[in-house]
């Protein structure tokens, strides 16, 4: 069972700080660092220093780590066209080598496309089938072989489709709590399907919806891995959660029923519940960036354990 970091540095990380906690997670053996895409602070923070760019951090750290897996969760559709978006991550893993997964998502948050002048279509899924499309499609076309595709937002014409990844398939990652286009797309496109920030209970129902779309497909479900992203406030005691609670602008209860809070044996307990239902990677998100004990403390006492 895979236990990922996955952060949410819109509310508050330079890159240097990221850069650390990346080389922490990889010293610490966790299986991957990821990190959202989004441009503007959630909440009541004040989000300093300010936004950083999800494929210019991944550049970066792809040069400063050696063996940690890296990705989005997830990557916006809204804020880059897909032919670019293809370039860019093949040219980063060809940086990490071999090193990415590509999470992507329709885009939600039409406060940041307000602040930064992003357009915000109403069609985003529609629009996300097409970027998929024309992502893999250009990744996939041989070597000397050109690439088209004639969409309703999208066209391409005669595209050498190049540079091409490091890996032979980069993995794509999809998720959401959507009933039946969601599922569907997971079907055609995704390697993994992540669900974020359920209850057991709603994971276990999206996950049944998405194998069961997959088998439509005429694949098998367990072709896909299926993971969830998860809040964590973990200690060693009680006042050890609170306090890390508290830092992060949660309650211990509130974060106990939805997140992975507690202590490690809680924590291992509340994994288990989740992999019951057919979970076997967990995001874990990491909110205060400047704690790395936090992360010292799941990678010896929960990792261990389900790992």
């Amino acid at each position: 069972m895979d236990l990922r970091i996955f952060t949410e540095p819109q509310q508050g990380a330079s890159y240097d700080t990221l850069l650390t906690v990346a080389k922490t997670a990889e010293d610490l053996g966790f299986d991957a660092f990821f990190r959202s895409d989004h441009y503007l602070v959630m909440g009541d923070r004040d989000g300093l220093p300010g936004p950083t760019d999800a494929w210019i951090t991944l550049a970066g750290l792809a040069r400063e780590t050696s063996r940690i897996t890296l990705g989005t969760l997830m990557t916006a559709g809204t804020f880059r066209l897909p032919g670019v978006l293809a370039i860019q991550v093949a040219q980063v893993d060809q940086m990490s080598g071999g090193r990415i997964e590509f999470g992507i998502g329709a885009g939600w948050y039409e406060a940041e496309h307000t602040a930064y002048g992003i357009p915000f279509p109403q069609d985003r899924l529609a629009r996300l089938e097409e970027q998929l499309a024309v992502v893999t499609g250009l990744w996939k076309t041989p070597v000397g072989q050109t690439f088209d595709f004639e969409g309703t937002y999208y066209t391409l014409k005669d595209s050498p489709a190049l540079p091409k990844p490091a890996q032979a398939k980069v993995p794509v990652l999809i998720g959401g709590m959507g009933a039946k286009r969601t599922p569907a797309l997971a079907a055609r496109y995704a390697d993994e399907f992540n669900v974020p920030f359920a209850s057991v209970e709603d994971s276990g129902r999206q996950i049944g919806l998405v194998r069961a779309a997959v088998q439509a497909a005429g694949r098998e479900a367990d072709d896909l891995v299926y993971s969830n992203a998860l809040v964590a406030a973990v200690g060693k005691d009680d006042a050890e959660v609170a306090r890390r609670a508290a830092a992060i602008g949660r309650e211990v209860d509130e974060l106990k029923a939805n997140g992975l809070a507690g202590s490690p044996a809680e924590v291992v307990d509340k994994i288990g519940r989740y992999a019951e239902q057919g979970a076997t990677r967990f995001y874990v998100q990491i909110l205060d960036l400047e704690d790395l004990d936090h992360l010292e403390l799941i990678s010896s006492q929960v990792s261990s354990q389900v790992g």
